[in-house]
């Protein structure tokens, strides 16, 4: 094990449901992109992230928002802070804030105040399909209220998570062109979710558009599929061209643990990365696995 390349986990999450308020895992199921996701309805804790993680030497974590109760944002980074003193995990964090929240002064401010905190992440509104999507509307990353309170991550000196699908990294792109002083760190490889030719053309060209902001940088995690177990053999390509078009600097692998647990097992997904990358010297693969997660969110 002390042998084992070092991995910094840049996307997981902690919850425990007995004791506190998620409304996706405590009250009525929405709609998920992995279906069904009963078995997540759980506490998931320090203990059971290093039990599944096993034999892979994880030596930090960063903890990203797992959609707290939205009335109490700043909860969720003091509950971490509990976990990370008596547990040792996670190493930071993502916290949430509504950007477009009239709130969103205060909460970035009492985030900033934490010393766990690296970043936020607040989900702009998305289309459900590349047909539906346009520029503009309420709640997205074109909204003049949305971007008033994305303007305040740089004073805080904050990183934005950002999860949307591919068919929006155009507004993305804009969005890291006006405020290049913030960094913007895309969750989940853009989900691309459709595999077919067409659909990947199409995811290909979005990162590429993406990728030319120089404040971009890309998370390769989440790539599971609903009702396919995760395979190095549909996944490779994936994670393969996303690096191609960042680069190995502008790249880091995450777990997504434990929600990617409806997919794969911890030792099949990072099993899988490397043996996607085997192939790069060792000073590339410990950018994707170790260095840019500890650069990006200052570990």
């Amino acid at each position: 094990m002390t042998d084992a390349p070092a991995i910094v986990d840049a996307h997981q999450h902690f919850w425990d449901i007995g004791r506190n308020y998620h409304p996706w895992l405590v009250d009525e199921a929405i709609p998920f992109r992995y279906g069904d996701y009963a078995a997540l309805r759980r506490p998931y804790l320090p203990p059971d992230y290093r039990a599944d993680a096993g034999r892979h030497r994880i030596v930090k974590t960063v903890h990203v928002e797992a959609e707290w109760d939205r009335r109490d944002p700043v909860g969720e980074t003091r509950w971490l802070e509990g976990l990370a003193a008596t547990q040792g995990l996670p190493s930071a964090c993502v916290a949430p804030a509504r950007l477009d929240g009239h709130a969103a002064v205060a909460v970035l401010a009492a985030q900033a105040a934490r010393p766990l905190v690296r970043g936020i992440r607040h989900k702009p509104r998305a289309a459900a399909s590349p047909g539906e999507a346009k520029r503009g509307a309420p709640g997205s990353m074109d909204d003049p209220k949305w971007r008033a309170g994305y303007v305040l991550l740089a004073r805080h000196g904050f990183s934005f998570d950002l999860q949307t699908p591919w068919w929006h990294l155009d507004a993305a792109a804009d969005l890291a062109r006006d405020f290049p002083e913030t960094p913007i760190v895309i969750n989940h490889a853009g989900l691309p979710s459709d595999r077919s030719a067409e659909g990947l053309a199409a995811w290909r060209a979005a990162l590429a558009r993406a990728a030319e902001a120089p404040n971009i940088v890309i998370k390769i995690s989440g790539l599971g599929l609903s009702g396919q177990a995760w395979t190095a053999a549909a996944n490779g390509p994936i994670i393969r061209e996303a690096i191609a078009i960042f680069g190995t600097e502008r790249a880091m692998f995450a777990s997504n643990y434990p929600v990617d647990s409806l997919v794969g097992s911890f030792d099949a997904i990072f099993s899988g990365f490397r043996a996607a990358v085997a192939d790069r010297p060792a000073t590339e693969q410990r950018r994707l696995f170790h260095d840019n997660a500890v650069r990006i969110y200052r570990l």
